[in-house]
């Protein structure tokens, strides 16, 4: 404690659980901001990965099919997820196959630039599916 303080640091326990339990001489104040600078550039280079989402019905034309597809391609592009979904309004919820078929016909269509990431399944009255960039 008398060789802390006579060079201006801190005793700072390292392991307590040890026998003899370990100290260190350090400057605390100086570890603590060094440790959150540490944290603050792993926070910014972690990459965060975006989810968009296109929606689609049933009943949507092949011109906006494709329209939307050139969007979807770009946010592939960009790395980001991209949430299909295809809702269904009053009575087309008894012909979920139309919605199967629209599905089929994305990843068909976009299976150079991605990769189903969740298979489509029905929640509620949609009918969803996530594709991931193609590595």
């Amino acid at each position: 404690m008398a060789s802390a303080e006579e060079r201006d640091l801190d005793l700072v326990e390292v392991a307590p659980n040890a026998n003899p339990p370990v100290c260190r001489l350090m400057d605390f104040g100086k570890f603590l901001y060094e440790q959150n600078k540490k944290q603050r550039e792993a926070r910014k280079a972690q990459k965060t990965v975006e989810v968009k989402e296109m929606r689609f019905r049933p009943k949507t034309g092949e011109h906006d099919i494709n329209f939307k597809l050139k969007l979807v391609r770009d946010f592939l592009g960009d790395g980001s997820k991209v949430k299909i979904r295809v809702v269904f309004r009053g009575r087309e919820i008894y012909h979920p196959e139309l919605g199967t078929e629209i599905m089929s016909q994305v990843t068909e269509r976009l299976k150079d630039v991605a990769v189903v990431d969740q298979e489509p399944r029905l929640e509620g009255r949609s009918l969803l599916m996530i594709l991931a960039p193609a590595k």
